[in-house]
């Protein structure tokens, strides 16, 4: 160190440690076009994400991820005369051309590859082999964390079709459950530092036979947040980047726990008890098929308002949609064009039921004319999270109603679940408050222009 403040090779002081913590630089450029229709943190969102070039959005449903996005990818257009490629869950591309006419910006869905004139496109993630990286300058990837859900064949191509795009977007409401380390998937697709790599830069594994893994000590933890907030910003309301919550509040969720007994208990057994491992699980929902879908649809059949019924199971399905009136059945054997007609046919109020699983509709749409859902859980947090937030998301004015059905044998599954939300919430509680204090802290540093030097230098 020399003594104003120079490290040996030329750099500063805070550039020396910028470089050590992994800390990169920004690779984009000021936006030049914004819609009037944005929200002051949306605006804000945009600006920062033109100027990073490369970055994650990890906003709460309703927070306005698309036109977010959709503004972004005008940008990176206009300023490099470029395509942009959005990718998105399945069936939400139609969702996404109507947001994008909203606000007068230009995008065509498409299915099998480019056409003449094209300039921002959006399709499925389940299409993108019918693209060519070479014909983007940029690509967006929305609800980026259905990524870690695919097989690792379609999450590698994904990756490899994003690698040396100039430009990268991010956008999902649930970038790590309920767990940091997911961090890493987003980390890799954005360039920044792949997840292996991440995983011995900041984190310890348990030690155990588990696959556990636990950020290293206070001061490595605090880099780790500091590096994530370099190419990422958190949000589950305005507020949590400094803006006011007007117009941004969730009505009541209610959650209805409904529990039903097979006609019969399991072989060899006196009564229900709770089963134990995946295959008793498995065992219990198909033997308690008829009595689950018929208090779905008791409870569906006693309103004429709309309705989503998640399941899991294709027998589910088709006996749920034989049960509920005016009811509509989006399986996924069904053809793109049917899924994507029968939700903007629930979204205009001529279908006033869709039965379907949370993988083919948990991802990506908005239903917030409905307020009424039952759910049959599962192991997963992110889908049940997801589904849930179909509904409940900000613009939604009626209060939410999830009526949960399970059984006897069904407890350990409920518990599990129960256990995910809990670690979730406060991970969220934690990378929203330290990118918070980050901020904080970044935004301080870059009004100031003396160099804090330790005192042990």
């Amino acid at each position: 160190m020399t003594g104003n403040g120079q490290a040996g090779n030329g750099l500063s002081y805070s550039s020396f440690l910028d470089a050590k913590m992994q800390v990169g630089v920004d690779h984009g450029f000021d936006p030049t076009w914004m819609p009037a229709a944005l929200f002051p943190f949306q605006i804000a969102l945009v600006e920062w994400a033109c100027r990073k070039g490369r970055s994650a959005i990890f906003a709460d449903c309703g927070l306005g991820k698309t036109p977010i996005q959709l503004t972004w990818a005008e940008n990176v257009a206009r300023k490099t005369d470029g395509r942009v490629l959005i990718l998105t869950p399945l069936a939400v591309a139609f969702q996404t051309e109507r947001e994008g006419e909203k606000f007068g910006i230009d995008v065509i869905h498409r299915r099998d590859g480019l056409k003449a004139g094209d300039r921002i496109v959006v399709t499925n993630y389940e299409r993108l082999h019918y693209f060519n990286p070479e014909d983007f300058t940029a690509v967006v990837c929305d609800e980026s964390s259905i990524l870690k859900n695919f097989d690792g064949k379609t999450r590698q191509a994904v990756t490899d079709f994003m690698r040396k795009r100039p430009y990268r977007l991010l956008c999902t409401a649930t970038a790590a459950p309920n767990d940091y380390v997911e961090l890493g998937t987003s980390s890799e697709a954005l360039g920044e530092l792949e997840r292996k790599h991440m995983l011995a830069q900041f984190f310890t594994h348990d030690g155990g036979n588990t696959s556990s893994w636990i950020l290293k000590g206070h001061a490595r933890s605090r880099l780790f947040w500091r590096w994530v907030c370099h190419w990422a910003r958190a949000m589950r309301k305005p507020s949590d980047l400094g803006f006011d919550n007007d117009g941004f509040a969730l009505p009541p969720l209610h959650i209805r726990q409904h529990e039903v007994s097979g006609a019969r208990p399991r072989d060899g057994y006196l009564f229900d008890v709770p089963a134990v491992g995946l295959a008793e699980q498995r065992a219990d929902l198909r033997r308690t098929i008829n009595e689950r879908c018929e208090m779905v649809a008791a409870l569906v059949n006693t309103h004429d308002h709309p309705a989503l019924v998640w399941c899991n199971l294709n027998e589910e399905g088709n006996r749920l949609a034989r049960l509920i009136d005016d009811s509509v059945e989006v399986a996924g054997c069904d053809s793109e064009e049917h899924k994507e007609e029968a939700f903007a046919g629930f979204v205009r109020g001529d279908i006033r039921v869709i039965v379907t699983k949370p993988a083919i509709g948990g991802f990506g749409l908005n239903f917030q004319h409905c307020a009424h859902q039952t759910y049959f859980p599962s192991h997963s947090y992110e889908q049940y999270y997801q589904c849930v937030r179909r509904c409940w998301r900000f613009g939604q004015t009626n209060p939410v109603t999830v009526d949960v059905i399970t059984t006897d044998g069904q407890n350990n599954v409920l518990k599990n679940l129960e256990r995910k939300a809990e670690a979730a919430s406060v991970m969220f509680d934690r990378l929203v408050g330290m990118m918070w204090n980050e901020l904080k802290i970044t935004k301080h540093s870059e009004y100031t222009n003396q160099e804090e030097v330790p005192s042990w230098l």
